[in-house]
Protein backbone atom coordinates (compact mmCIF):
# COMPACT_ATOMS: atom_id res chain seq x y z
CA UNK A 1 0.00 0.00 0.00
CA UNK A 2 1.27 3.45 -0.76
CA UNK A 3 1.99 5.89 2.06
CA UNK A 4 -0.89 8.22 1.16
CA UNK A 5 -3.47 5.40 1.70
CA UNK A 6 -2.31 5.14 5.32
CA UNK A 7 -2.63 8.87 5.62
CA UNK A 8 -6.22 8.73 4.32
CA UNK A 9 -7.16 5.86 6.67
CA UNK A 10 -5.73 7.53 9.77
CA UNK A 11 -7.12 10.94 8.94
CA UNK A 12 -10.57 9.35 8.43
CA UNK A 13 -10.30 7.60 11.80
CA UNK A 14 -9.21 10.79 13.56
CA UNK A 15 -12.01 12.81 11.93
CA UNK A 16 -14.52 10.12 12.96
CA UNK A 17 -13.20 10.22 16.52
CA UNK A 18 -13.42 14.02 16.67
CA UNK A 19 -16.97 13.89 15.23
CA UNK A 20 -17.94 11.31 17.83
CA UNK A 21 -16.50 13.45 20.66
CA UNK A 22 -18.36 16.52 19.40
CA UNK A 23 -21.67 14.62 19.19
CA UNK A 24 -21.19 13.16 22.67
CA UNK A 25 -20.26 16.62 24.00
CA UNK A 26 -23.37 18.23 22.51
CA UNK A 27 -25.57 15.45 23.91
CA UNK A 28 -23.97 15.77 27.33
CA UNK A 29 -24.33 19.56 27.27
CA UNK A 30 -28.04 19.29 26.42
CA UNK A 31 -28.59 16.79 29.22
CA UNK A 32 -26.75 19.00 31.71
CA UNK A 33 -28.81 22.03 30.69
CA UNK A 34 -32.03 19.99 31.11
CA UNK A 35 -30.78 18.86 34.53
CA UNK A 36 -29.97 22.43 35.56
CA UNK A 37 -33.44 23.58 34.50
CA UNK A 38 -35.10 20.71 36.41
CA UNK A 39 -33.03 21.48 39.51
CA UNK A 40 -34.04 25.13 39.27
CA UNK A 41 -37.72 24.18 39.13
CA UNK A 42 -37.23 21.77 42.03
CA UNK A 43 -35.52 24.48 44.08
CA UNK A 44 -38.41 26.86 43.40
CA UNK A 45 -40.89 24.19 44.44
CA UNK A 46 -39.01 23.46 47.67
CA UNK A 47 -38.69 27.14 48.48
CA UNK A 48 -42.47 27.47 48.23
CA UNK A 49 -43.05 24.42 50.42
CA UNK A 50 -40.40 25.21 53.04
CA UNK A 51 -41.28 28.86 53.55
CA UNK A 52 -42.95 29.37 56.94
CA UNK A 53 -46.23 31.23 57.04
CA UNK A 54 -46.39 34.60 58.81
CA UNK A 55 -48.75 33.34 61.52
CA UNK A 56 -46.79 30.14 62.08
CA UNK A 57 -44.72 30.04 65.26
CA UNK A 58 -41.58 27.91 65.04
CA UNK A 59 -41.62 24.98 67.42
CA UNK A 60 -38.96 24.86 70.13
CA UNK A 61 -36.18 22.42 69.47
CA UNK A 62 -36.10 19.24 71.51
CA UNK A 63 -33.53 19.06 74.25
CA UNK A 64 -30.98 16.30 73.54
CA UNK A 65 -31.01 13.37 75.93
CA UNK A 66 -27.46 14.14 77.03
CA UNK A 67 -28.65 17.37 78.65
CA UNK A 68 -31.75 15.93 80.35
CA UNK A 69 -31.86 14.59 83.86
CA UNK A 70 -31.68 10.89 84.51
CA UNK A 71 -35.05 10.86 86.30
CA UNK A 72 -36.74 12.61 83.34
CA UNK A 73 -35.31 10.03 80.91
CA UNK A 74 -36.49 7.21 83.21
CA UNK A 75 -39.98 8.74 83.22
CA UNK A 76 -40.01 8.97 79.42
CA UNK A 77 -38.86 5.36 79.10
CA UNK A 78 -41.53 4.19 81.52
CA UNK A 79 -44.17 6.16 79.62
CA UNK A 80 -43.09 4.62 76.31
CA UNK A 81 -43.11 1.16 77.87
CA UNK A 82 -46.61 1.73 79.30
CA UNK A 83 -47.89 3.00 75.93
CA UNK A 84 -46.41 -0.02 74.16
CA UNK A 85 -48.04 -2.40 76.63
CA UNK A 86 -51.33 -0.51 76.32
CA UNK A 87 -51.29 -0.74 72.51
CA UNK A 88 -50.37 -4.44 72.70
CA UNK A 89 -53.32 -5.10 75.04
CA UNK A 90 -55.68 -3.16 72.75
CA UNK A 91 -54.54 -5.24 69.75
CA UNK A 92 -55.06 -8.39 71.78
CA UNK A 93 -58.55 -7.28 72.82
CA UNK A 94 -59.47 -6.55 69.20
CA UNK A 95 -58.20 -9.99 68.18
CA UNK A 96 -60.30 -11.60 70.92
CA UNK A 97 -63.33 -9.60 69.79
CA UNK A 98 -62.80 -10.84 66.23
CA UNK A 99 -62.63 -14.39 67.55
CA UNK A 100 -59.04 -15.13 66.65
CA UNK A 101 -57.82 -16.05 70.12
CA UNK A 102 -60.68 -18.17 71.48
CA UNK A 103 -58.79 -21.45 71.76
CA UNK A 104 -55.28 -20.35 72.59
CA UNK A 105 -55.68 -17.42 74.96
CA UNK A 106 -56.61 -17.43 78.61
CA UNK A 107 -59.61 -15.38 79.59
CA UNK A 108 -58.58 -11.96 80.79
CA UNK A 109 -61.51 -9.74 81.71
CA UNK A 110 -61.57 -6.27 80.26
CA UNK A 111 -61.24 -3.45 82.70
CA UNK A 112 -61.40 0.30 82.27
CA UNK A 113 -57.60 0.73 81.96
CA UNK A 114 -57.47 -0.51 78.35
CA UNK A 115 -61.07 -0.47 77.17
Amino acid sequence: MPWWSWLLIWSGLVLGLITMFVLFGVTLFRKLMTLAEALGKLGDRFSEVGAPADDEVPSPRALPAVFQSRSRLAELAADRRFERLHRRQLRRDRAIDRGKLFRTSPVIPKDSSHA
